[in-house]
């Protein structure tokens, strides 16, 4: 079998949001010894920025008449389906950074919905697959809080995850990822390391849910 997993994280090391995604796969891991862990790292590979325009505008080109960067595009797009399609589970790991989704990610996401296994009126190519989220916040972003409304992330790649690609879709949140680096946020520090704990907990239940 074989897991897919996507990093979306600007850094390697101290990275909450891999700190999550380690705990899913250790727990597919366990299940699954010896088999694949195919990886893909956004945050420190990230995609070419003008690949959708190219891959968008050779969709209205004959494909004998696309230039040499609508093809590279094209195929790059295909590649990125094919990554999904051909993975038994997929695990990604997307921390929310200025208040959405980050610029690599959307590429991804972008470039994706060109092919047209992805297409807007195509079945849902992910239907029925197993996808865990792991998603990490800075601050406190629930009701009540001032910062209500402004993850403008976790909705949009439910949508586009859930909705549009049809995902089997599980998501591990972590917040207050900040405690301990802004000052700020002194006052929060127990209930961050509770947080903090819940969601290492939630890692590994995804993770055996992942893997069954």
């Amino acid at each position: 079998m074989t897991l897919f997993r996507l990093d979306a994280s600007i850094r390697i090391e101290g990275s909450a949001s891999r700190e999550i995604a380690d705990l899913v796969e250790a727990e597919w891991l366990q299940a699954h010894p010896g088999d694949r862990v195919e990886t893909r790292h956004l945050g420190v590979d990230p995609l070419p920025a003008d690949a959708w325009a190219h891959a968008v505008s050779a969709g209205f080109v004959a494909e004998d008449q696309r230039t040499a960067e609508q093809a590279a595009a094209v195929k790059l797009a295909a590649g990125l389906v094919d990554e999904l399609v051909e993975a038994d589970a997929i695990l990604l790991a997307v921390p929310l950074y200025n208040f959405g989704v980050s610029q690599h990610v959307k590429t991804w996401i972008d470039l994706i919905i060109t092919d047209p296994r992805a297409a807007a009126g195509a079945p849902p190519f992910l239907a029925g697959t197993k996808v865990v989220l792991a998603t990490v916040r800075g601050g406190a972003y629930g009701p009540g809080t001032p910062r209500e409304g402004w993850d403008h992330s976790t909705g949009y790649l439910r949508r586009i995850l859930a909705d549009v690609w049809g995902a089997d879709l599980t998501v591990v949140e972590r917040e207050f990822t900040l405690v301990g680096v802004n000052p700020a946020l002194d006052a929060f520090t127990e209930t961050a390391a509770e947080l903090h704990a819940r969601a290492k907990d939630a890692a590994r239940d995804a993770g055996r849910a992942l893997a069954a």
